[in-house]
């Protein structure tokens, strides 16, 4: 007969896990407002921007934004070390809270 499996134990880690990609989420989001540089504007301007681009309808628009934001990620002269790019385009991410080594490739 087949061991029953533990439900109780499965959701508790699956919740640990979920809670933990929420944490990172967020700080990885707090890493991107401060590689832009939007960390020097006012929280209000930041607020009202980041608004109005969700509730942006103009597709032309919104592709210029997303160019814009690839490039970003892209070119080697932003201010934050290159780490995962992976992540800006939904692949997995690596450990969220490490830096690359001084001889890393990725980071020049």
């Amino acid at each position: 007969m087949r061991k029953p499996r533990d439900f109780d134990s499965e959701m508790k880690a699956l919740n640990q896990r979920a809670k933990l990609l929420k944490e990172r989420k967020l700080h990885q989001l707090g890493e991107l407002v401060i590689a832009c540089g939007a960390d020097a504007l006012p929280i209000e301007v930041l607020a009202g921007v980041m608004r109005a681009a969700v509730e942006m309808k103009d597709t032309a628009t919104v592709e210029g934004w997303r160019k814009q934001g690839a490039a970003f990620f892209q070119s080697t002269g932003r201010r934050a070390p290159r780490r995962n790019r992976g992540d800006a385009r939904g692949a997995p991410a690596g450990d969220g809270g490490t830096k690359p080594a001084a001889g890393d490739a990725r980071a020049q």
